[in-house]
């Protein structure tokens, strides 16, 4: 199993989040802990280091492995394109 590393913005966007919700980002956390790169992830164009996507319910979840660290850099709606130009700010 991989380490996990939130970003502070993952987090603020989970706490905000109802508590059904929080259990589903989670438990679709922790299985990315077990299998990062799930069949249901897709890589991201244009990023160095790679970065995945994984999506969850209506949310989309942005994140990379790097060693032995699942770092998941955000979080944010499925069907808004503010998640990608969150990422790139980073």
């Amino acid at each position: 199993m991989l380490a996990l590393r939130l970003s502070k913005d993952s987090r603020d966007f989970i706490s905000t989040r109802e508590p059904k919700h929080q259990r589903q980002l989670a438990a679709k956390i922790q299985m990315l802990r077990d299998d990062p790169l799930p069949t249901d992830s897709k890589i991201l164009k244009n990023t160095k280091p790679v970065y995945r996507r994984a999506d969850i319910g209506e949310y989309r979840i942005i994140y990379r492995v790097d060693g032995n660290t699942l770092y998941v850099s955000i979080i944010g709606k499925r069907n808004d394109d503010e998640v990608y130009r969150r990422m790139k700010k980073k």
